[in-house]
């Protein structure tokens, strides 16, 4: 697993906090507030989303939370730019098909 612990501008990132997401069905571990898109980049996993028209895959691009390739399936909730989104204890973030889908319970 590969992360970027001493970044140029952002300074250096306390290691010893983990904590446990569910992506996909699968339990990671994941740095306490590192954003969702660098745990995910630290396992390998490149894709986010597939898109409305073609279904293919989408993933970082711009990084800064401007475009909407990262966009993901947080919680329930869809289009969370995950780049721009800090993880937490528990989450349940999965690929999001297409336009997205609410999971969460509305009463």
């Amino acid at each position: 697993m590969r992360r970027i612990l001493d970044h140029p501008i952002l300074g250096k990132k306390e290691t010893g906090n983990i904590v446990t997401i569910t992506v996909d069905g699968k339990t990671l571990e994941a740095l306490k507030g590192e954003m969702i898109l660098a745990a995910l980049l630290a396992h390998g996993i490149r894709t986010n989303r597939k898109t409305r028209k073609f279904g293919e895959n989408r993933g970082m691009f711009c990084g800064i939370g401007r475009c909407t390739d990262c966009i993901m399936t947080v919680n329930g909730v869809p289009n969370v730019r995950t780049c721009v989104t800090k993880v937490k204890e528990g989450m349940v973030i999965d690929t999001q098909t297409k336009l997205g889908e609410w999971k969460v319970d509305q009463s």
